[in-house]
């Protein structure tokens, strides 16, 4: 039988091993999921709702067992790993409120009698998701789809299978019933007969490009819906006229937070020339105060990616960037010490062409551009093949907007990091992917948009 081993990341040791599911206990799982729909679809509102509220409260009463969870299969500093898990309470709360009315029917006024345009469930959703948030990840996809009367399966990292049993298992805790989700540990080799399945209807997923160009592939060539929503290279653009405390302090965690492991993460720093200066010596000395260290004590402000492979990448990455021409400002070494870690690293002078400038670099290395003026910046920002989010620090917030919506990307923020809410779309452009998700944009995603005509 083949087994997976998860790895904690600070210590390179490793944690529980599991079974992977042969063939056919995946279709027996699918099988099961097609049953439980034809059911679950004729459930209230009401019916669903309270058990999202019950799943809410079992993140609220496992919130540091599953923060704990996170934090050791995937490196995540342990009170950024109680923030996910909060996140998840909140998420379910949401959509448990506000499904009704997001999916409540919309009457068109036309020459019928009566016509509306109503939102129906569709089916078994696979998602696909990654190991940096992994409990966030799925349950920002879980929830909606849920609400609206779906059935769903999960293919997710195989380093985070502690947390994928641990939803499936938080599900059944909340009452819903067991085969309305369950986590398929399978390798990706079978995620194309899984597409194919007769009872997947569509599919998202959330990861990289790569994933997503192939994933997209087998859902088109099979007719099925899929939602994308892949990596970015998120540019910030520092105005002449921003408080450089206020904007270092938002690179800095911006860059380093999860480690650096975020889509949506800053990591292109676009910055007017006349505080360029200023604003690399002073994001130095905060990046270098920023402690790396065991993810789980409370100071630790960033720890180790989630693999060591992944670390290596990242390296490789930063060692083609400076022959290219960048400049190394800080960091750029592998520590000497046991697991995946690498320091908070800075390259500045970038130009296009070079990998830190074109290519998303997931880890805790921030990208310092050099623009001549407000207009060169823009350009500079959307000089990219990807476009998942955006940012703009400014003391004037008109100036801010103005810049925001120029900005080539699913999200634009104005003095603030991009976030996920539940009550804004999330999603990007370009190479970052296609279809939303949160908000009623997200779940009328995996609904049928039904025109109703009645005489």
């Amino acid at each position: 039988m083949s087994t997976i081993t998860t790895i904690n990341p600070a210590t390179e040791t490793s944690i529980k091993t599991y079974n992977r599911l042969t063939e056919s206990e995946v279709e027996e799982h699918l099988e099961r999921a097609g049953t439980a729909f034809k059911s679950w679809k004729k459930t209230s509102f009401t019916e669903r709702s309270n058990l999202m509220t019950k799943l809410a409260e079992v993140f609220d009463k496992r919130h540091e067992e599953y923060a704990q969870l996170a934090t050791l299969e995937m490196g995540k500093p342990i009170e950024q790993a109680r923030k996910e898990i909060e996140k998840c309470a909140k998420i379910c709360r949401y959509y448990a409120e506000h499904t009704e009315a997001l999916l409540a029917n919309e009457p068109v006024k036309t020459e019928a009698s009566k016509s509306y345009v109503t939102f129906q469930p569709i089916g078994v959703i696979l998602a696909i998701m990654p190991w940096n948030f992994p409990f966030y990840q799925v349950i920002r996809f879980l929830a909606p789809a849920l609400m609206a009367g779906n059935t769903a399966v999960l293919k997710h990292a195989s380093n985070v299978q502690g947390c994928a049993f641990a939803l499936e298992e938080a599900l059944h805790e909340a009452g819903f019933p067991k085969a309305i989700f369950s986590n398929l540990n399978v390798s990706s080799d079978h995620v194309e007969s899984i597409i194919e399945n007769k009872h997947i209807v569509a599919v998202t997923l959330t990861g990289s490009a790569p994933a997503g160009q192939s994933v997209a592939a087998i859902a088109g060539k099979n007719l099925k819906k899929s939602v994308l929503e892949l990596g970015g290279s998120d540019a910030y653009i520092i105005l002449d006229d921003a408080d450089l405390e206020e904007a270092t302090d938002l690179a800095t965690y911006g860059r380093l937070q999860n480690n650096g492991q975020t889509c949506i993460a800053a990591k292109r720093f676009i910055v007017l020339d006349v505080i360029y200066n200023d604003f690399l010596e002073l994001f130095k000395e905060k990046m270098t105060a920023a402690k790396m260290g065991d993810p789980t004590d409370e100071d630790t402000y960033y720890g180790p990616l989630a693999r060591v492979d992944l670390r290596d990448e990242l390296h490789e990455q930063v060692e083609k960037t400076i022959s290219q021409g960048g400049k190394l400002i800080l960091g750029g070494t592998i520590p000497d010490r046991i697991g995946a870690y690498y320091p908070a690293t800075i390259l500045a002078d970038l130009e296009p062409g070079m990998e830190a400038f074109d290519e998303e670099l997931f880890g805790p290395v921030a990208s310092v551009i050099k623009a001549k003026d407000e207009k060169h910046a823009i350009e500079l920002a959307n000089n990219s093949k990807f476009g998942l989010g955006s940012g703009v620090i400014t003391k004037n917030n008109i100036r801010g907007e103005k810049v925001a919506l120029q900005l080539e990307a699913g999200n634009s923020f104005v003095n603030k990091l991009v976030v996920s809410d539940p009550r804004m779309p999330f999603g990007g452009i370009k190479t970052s992917g296609y279809g939303r998700e949160l908000s009623g944009y997200g779940i009328r995603e995996f609904t049928n948009t039904k025109s109703i005509w009645i005489n």
